[in-house]
């Protein structure tokens, strides 16, 4: 890779928890609601990873109407709730962050409140204390670099010398815009599920589950236990 590593920073949604595909299904099941019909490729490629207002932005423009003033508090309130009932942490996620040898933190776009809720139903809260940030703390969000160049602040860590972990088009973007190294985590639902990165958005790496990814680091000397050789 040519650079040490100082740091690792995770997304959440899509890296940590497999959150995606309960995120589409709300999502889609309110906008037929109010008649307005998407597809599963439609929220892979207008919805997954941006921010909701960027989000209703592009739903407006490719229907035509824009959605109802009261549909995000109602989205927001319906998600988290299903999350609460069915969110799972990524499979094999416990091992690779107690196995890294390097500091890392989280840095996502979801809300304050989201996120707590996720580390909270997925035991992970603990891990990450004093160590999330959300694009609530800055002007911009993905794929704007302001996230990451965040965290890497708060963490005390030159942005060349972190590697970001992301999912998605806007995050990978985001952390090249920053100038960290940037590895596509492959294994979520919705990449299963046919999600794709576009031709021109191109990681340093991609790896296609929890086990590979702690192979990788193993192989940039990031692990600390015999488990990762």
């Amino acid at each position: 890779m040519g650079r040490t590593i100082g740091l690792v920073i995770f997304d959440c949604d899509g890296v940590l928890v497999d959150s995606e595909m309960l995120s589409a299904a709300v999502l889609m099941e309110m906008m037929a609601e109010v008649q307005i019909s998407i597809t599963p490729e439609i929220f892979r490629s207008d919805f997954l990873g941006r921010s909701f207002a960027s989000a209703a932005l592009k739903a407006s423009q490719r229907f035509g109407r824009p959605l109802p003033g009261d549909f995000q508090s109602k989205y927001r309130a319906r998600l988290l709730a299903r999350m609460a009932l069915e969110l799972k942490p990524m499979a094999g996620v416990e091992d690779v962050l107690a196995a890294l040898s390097v500091p890392f933190c989280l840095a996502t776009g979801s809300s304050p409140e989201r996120l707590a809720l996720s580390l909270r139903v997925t035991g992970l809260a603990a891990t990450f204390a004093g160590r999330a940030f959300t694009a609530s703390e800055v002007s911009n969000g993905k794929p704007a670099p302001d996230l990451c160049l965040h965290a890497a602040r708060r963490m005390g860590v030159d942005p060349t010398n972190c590697l970001v972990i992301e999912d998605s088009e806007m995050g990978v973007r985001a952390a090249q815009a920053a100038g960290t190294q940037v590895w596509q985590f492959a294994g979520g639902a919705h990449v299963k599920a046919g999600y794709l990165l576009p031709r021109d958005c191109v990681p340093d790496r991609s790896v296609a589950s929890m086990a590979e990814l702690q192979m990788a680091f193993a192989q940039i000397g990031l692990c600390r236990t015999p488990a990762c050789r």
